[in-house]
């Protein structure tokens, strides 16, 4: 500065006013400033009707639900599902019954070999007398033979299965059954049903004979599966009406 002046004033530069670009797009200028560009609703009307819609966003798939944690449970320690079954309102636990029911029957048809199964139940499933024997497991499937023996069907011996108070032939859980004539001179018949392995099944083997038109009961032998294993719960005998 020179003598006799005072020093020159420096002035702070204004502080500038923050704008909000939400919904600005931002275009560098040669002189490095920011110019903003006007957002597509301020085109002229003219300008807007000839531009092309844009395309709308494809809706966003719903999430899947996980199920590792609960299945590694039900896995790494069996008392889970009963502690499971506990907390579920009744609703929920019939349509969980129902479900599992309907995943064993599945199963079975699509992993076991029917046919095979079936073969060889013709072959081991009917003792020397001709009467059928009782069921037993052949992974995936129960296997129930049936049948009834005598030169008429005014005097024979039979032996058949109901599964869950329902006779084998007319159950909803049953997955196949073949039915052959018996060999010989004889009227009679063999037959070999499967079913799944499902939790609880009920089995009631039921053994009679007709004399002069009049059923009677011999044996009934029950069982139950039970974690998959085909138990063997009780014999009774039961009165004649039981066949009818």
């Amino acid at each position: 500065s020179t003598a006799g002046h005072s020093p020159a004033r420096v002035t702070k530069p204004a502080r500038q006013p923050e704008y909000s670009t939400r919904g600005f797009a931002e275009t560098s200028t040669n002189q490095g400033t920011v110019a903003p560009v006007q957002p597509p609703s301020s085109v002229s009307p003219v300008a807007s009707s000839t531009a092309p819609a844009a395309a709308p966003k494809a809706a966003a798939a719903p999430a899947q639900p996980r199920y590792g944690t609960i299945v590694k449970h039900l896995k790494n320690r069996i008392e889970t599902a009963a502690e499971l079954a506990a907390k579920l309102p009744d609703d929920t636990l019939h349509h969980l019954a129902a479900a599992l029911s309907d995943e064993a029957r599945n199963r079975a048809i699509e992993g076991g070999d029917q046919q095979a199964v079936i073969a060889d139940g013709f072959e081991t499933g009917f003792a020397n007398n001709g009467l059928a024997v009782l069921p037993w497991i052949s992974q995936p499937f129960i296997v129930v033979p049936g049948g009834l023996v005598g030169k008429n069907r005014g005097s024979h011996k039979c032996r058949f299965a109901s599964v869950n108070d329902v006779w084998i032939w007319e159950c909803g859980e049953l997955i196949e059954e073949e039915k052959r004539s018996t060999p010989g001179t004889g009227e009679g018949f063999r037959a070999v049903a499967l079913l799944p392995i499902i939790e609880g099944m009920e089995i009631d083997v039921v053994q009679g004979k007709s004399r002069g038109g009049q059923h009677s009961v011999d044996l009934v032998v029950s069982f139950e599966v039970r974690r998959g294993d085909l138990i063997e719960v009780s014999q009774r005998t039961v009165k004649p009406a039981g066949m009818r």
